[in-house]
């Protein structure tokens, strides 16, 4: 049962993170200008803080059920695990920091910030990922990079009107918007799991078991409720 909850863990994350990661990284591409990048931001704005809840409790379910696993991870990709969080801190940092302070070379630096932390966080994902299989993991990670990629420009396609829907949707080679991001994320879904096969998930269980499957039907509804509320279309810019 353990390996279960960390597969559903790790791959909401990877997929719901994933697409937030993905429209960062293409974000000079989609938004051309200030307004066009608040609102390509505001396509995400509703999503990644919830989406990061995911990497949070994939983490404490390795911590909590997996250590040794855990251990391998951290020291088998140390460079690729400081390069996530610091990534992560940056994003994040961008994210609520461009629009605090007016004038165009605040929101500039920042967007800068945010582009270089979403590739970073989708190229240090891909190591890790790549890792647990190859024994040199930087091409992998790279291309892993480029499906995050598309995956961003899937959910934009998704979220975005207008123009900005048009833009993101000229990169998908004439797919549907639904059949890209179904595509992209099964692609996501695919490498996580073959990277999972490679580590070694057992365990000797614990008390925290039971907590834990308590705890999924919530946060499953959670998500739920909040794609629900935000299922239109963006059309302007958000409080980012």
């Amino acid at each position: 049962m353990e390996p279960f909850i960390l597969a559903f863990f790790g791959l909401g994350y990877l997929v719901l993170g994933g697409a937030d990661i993905g429209v960062g990284m293409l974000l000079p591409y989609l938004g051309r200008s200030p307004r066009e990048r608040r609102e390509v931001i505001a396509a995400i704005a509703p999503f990644f803080l919830g989406n990061e809840v995911w990497l949070v409790a994939t983490v404490g379910v390795l911590a909590g059920l997996f250590p040794i696993v855990e251990g391998e991870l951290l020291s088998g990709n140390y460079v690729a695990v400081v390069a996530l969080l610091g990534s992560w801190i940056l994003r994040d940092m961008a994210l609520w920091l461009r629009g605090r302070v007016p004038g165009r070379g605040w929101q500039l630096l920042w967007d800068g910030v945010l582009v270089a932390g979403s590739w970073g966080l989708a190229v240090s994902l891909g190591l890790v990922l790549a890792g647990t299989v190859l024994d040199m993991p930087l091409l992998a990670g790279l291309v892993i990079a480029l499906i995050f990629a598309l995956h961003g420009l899937a959910f934009a396609s998704l979220r975005l009107s207008g123009t900005l829907r048009r833009r993101a949707g000229a990169l998908l080679g004439g797919t549907g918007e639904w059949p890209a991001y179904a595509l992209t994320a099964s692609a996501i879904a695919v490498i996580a799991v073959v990277s999972g096969l490679h580590l070694d998930l057992s365990t000797a269980g614990s008390m925290i078991t039971p907590v834990i499957l308590a705890i999924i039907p919530f946060l499953v509804a959670a998500q739920a409720w909040v794609w629900w509320t935000f299922r239109g279309r963006v059309t302007g810019p958000s409080y980012l």
